[in-house]
């Protein structure tokens, strides 16, 4: 039996992922846990391996398609255990039908992914299902004789097994942190039909809005959680009735709760044979095609791009499956735009039992700045992580209220500290001793001073105080920027910041940081000064209260007082302290005495304690 490799989850917020890369193609063997492709995502570049050994016999989905996390994108022909397993069933059986039935069952068990690799794992909002799923076995006898007498109490019950069986969808588990979700939109209502892995419903939750599929193939029979209701992680949700379950039931038999006629359940009573195809019609003013008319399915993450671009998604043409619309379509949408203006909605036909709409006006967007013309140019697309960047920085300075403010730094006592320590620390700690691990330290006691630049605003307008520091730190590497976190920074010291930083950077660089490691910061520091910088206005990491920059440290003459000679001129190592922050947390006189926290720290601590010198090994 086929066992289907699908999209895995790459951390908490990953929706979607490209394949960049297939490393087998249809016909070639692969053993479980063997790399089988490349995904990139706006997190995280990687190789996936196989869930089971096999034969790859299908490939779904093509180098550079864009999928959502869930999908199936090949099929694997798996061999040994299914084989072996369904010829012992057969062997044990009178009939040919519970060989059939035993081998399915073996084949489903091995299709689940072997070992510990969570890259292979489907996602975990596939765990969170039924607690029984409908047997195979023995099914055709039950539809065609006595499924009627019972179908009346199968609905109410968790069907263990047997033909038409209940399944029990559960509120799924997304990221480790998250407790609890808020059902945002039912994307089938009660008496619709449902395939496995058919989106369900959508689900918002602190960290991620998205899609959860459903755990098994019947009919929606009740909705047990309503439109916007939190719920925790674990919680009842819906039913869903088996294959069997949804065969000539009669409407008036459906339990209480699944009584409400819905326009898709009526259209099915009109038309039987419409009902195995998924439902297609979207409700107006959702975000997806509007004011009636069919339009299909789109993830969340399209949902929140025509919101912010202000497009609507029934004039945007879809190339997915089934007319799916697609990122790339609405990203092709807004270029065209920028050239045409867009179309106002026309109002609807009179006589056509629907009110007429009255035509808005086009939005108003802001004339394109024209190109230079008559030079020289090479002209290659835009790189997808830049592409992201650039969204997220421009969605950084949109969400907040950002203002930067500096204070000069005196690091000579730093400087000359690790002139003096960094070979020692070195052999003892296998990384360098950079000024970078000085300045987070730093930061952190100010954190501890002022724990509001510690902080992120909700959208009720709700401010999360951290207790807890999880250093972001800004990588530069050659695929671009990535900001991986260091959890528990305030409870390491100098030598243990030191050494998380080189991990952190090492692996980031290297393409092997995992997924989790790129997302929950609380506040984040970036080291400008690594490639000679010696000012700058760093954009916060949302959603941050606050971003630190650590720019160059110079030599340069400064008025100092000497306790002997007064003021003096004296060449000395400076550096700004830089804080861009969200004005809408922190005043300037809140960011001014957090920087004047960190001078102190930097000017002032005995970092030679914490390196095991004194001051006067340490030349200070």
């Amino acid at each position: 039996m086929a066992t289907p490799v699908k999209m895995p989850e790459i951390g908490e917020s990953v929706t979607e992922g490209t394949i960049t890369r297939w490393l087998k193609q249809e016909g070639d063997r692969v053993e479980a846990d063997e790399p089988l492709f490349e995904i990139s995502t706006d997190k995280v570049d990687t190789e996936v391996p196989s869930p089971v050994s096999g034969v790859l016999k299908t490939i779904k989905v093509r180098e550079d398609e864009t999928v959502q996390v869930g999908a199936e994108l090949a099929e694997i022909e798996q061999d040994g255990d299914a084989q072996e397993d369904g010829e012992a069933g057969e062997a044990a059986s009178d009939g040919g039908e519970q060989a059939e039935a035993g081998e399915d069952e073996t084949a489903q068990e091995a299709a689940e992914p072997e070992g510990g690799d969570e890259e292979a794992a489907e996602p975990e909002q596939r765990e969170a299902v039924a607690e029984a799923a409908p047997e195979e076995d023995g099914g055709g006898a039950e539809e065609e004789g006595g499924a009627e007498e019972g179908e009346e109490a199968q609905p109410a019950a968790k069907a263990e097994g047997g033909d038409g069986g209940v399944t029990v969808v559960t509120m799924p588990e997304i990221g480790e942190s998250v407790t609890e979700g808020t059902i945002t939109r039912w994307l089938k209502q009660e008496g619709d039909r449902v395939e496995a892995d058919e989106p369900l419903f959508e689900i918002s939750t602190d960290k991620v809005d998205t899609e959860v599929p459903s755990p098994a193939a019947g009919v929606l029979t009740a909705i047990k959680a309503q439109e916007d209701e939190t719920v925790q992680v674990g919680a009842e949700l819906a039913e869903i009735s088996g294959e069997g379950a949804a065969k000539g039931k009669p409407a008036a038999e459906k339990p209480a709760s699944a009584k409400k006629e819905t326009p898709a359940a009526a259209e099915r009573e009109k038309a039987p044979a419409k009902a195995a195809e998924p439902s297609r019609e979207a409700p107006a003013g959702d975000g997806q095609a509007g004011d009636g008319q069919p339009g299909s399915v789109v993830s969340p993450l399209v949902r929140r791009l025509a919101r912010e671009h202000d497009v609507d998604l029934s004039q945007v043409k879809g190339s997915g499956s089934g007319g799916r619309v697609r990122r790339e379509d609405v990203e092709a949408y807004l270029e065209q735009r920028g050239k045409e203006p867009a179309p106002a909605r026309q109002p609807a036909a009179a006589g056509d039992g629907k009110a007429a709409a009255v035509a808005a006006p086009a939005a108003k967007q802001p004339a394109p700045v024209p190109l230079a013309k008559g030079v020289r140019e090479e002209v290659t697309p835009f790189p997808r992580l830049r592409r992201i960047i650039a969204e997220r920085m421009v969605g950084s300075l949109q969400t907040s209220a950002q203002l930067t403010a500096a204070v000069e730094i005196d690091m000579t006592n730093v400087m000359r500290l690790r002139e003096r320590a960094k070979e020692d620390f070195k052999k003892r700690e296998g990384v360098s001793l950079s000024p970078l691990p000085f300045s987070i330290q730093a930061v952190i006691a100010a954190i501890r001073t002022y724990p509001n630049a510690n902080s992120a605003l909700d959208q009720d307008m709700n401010l999360h105080v951290y207790q807890d520091v999880n250093m972001g730190i800004a990588v530069d590497t050659s695929k671009g920027l990535f900001v991986p976190v260091i959890r528990n920074a305030d409870q390491l010291n100098l030598s243990g910041l030191a050494r998380a930083i080189a991990d952190v950077a090492k692996r980031t660089r290297d393409g092997k940081v995992d997924p989790g490691e790129l997302s929950g910061s609380t506040f984040t520091v970036t080291n400008t000064g690594s490639v000679g910088t010696v000012w700058d206005t760093p954009i916060i990491n949302q959603p941050n209260a606050a971003i630190f920059a650590t720019p160059a440290i110079v030599k340069r003459p400064v008025v100092v007082d000497d306790p002997e000679l007064g003021e003096i001129i004296a060449v000395r190592h400076m550096m700004y302290g830089i804080i861009t922050y969200d004005h809408r947390i922190l005043d300037g006189a809140d960011a001014a005495r957090f920087l004047q926290r960190v001078k102190e720290v930097l000017e002032a601590a005995d970092f030679a304690g914490e390196l095991g010198l004194s001051r006067e090994d340490a030349g200070g």
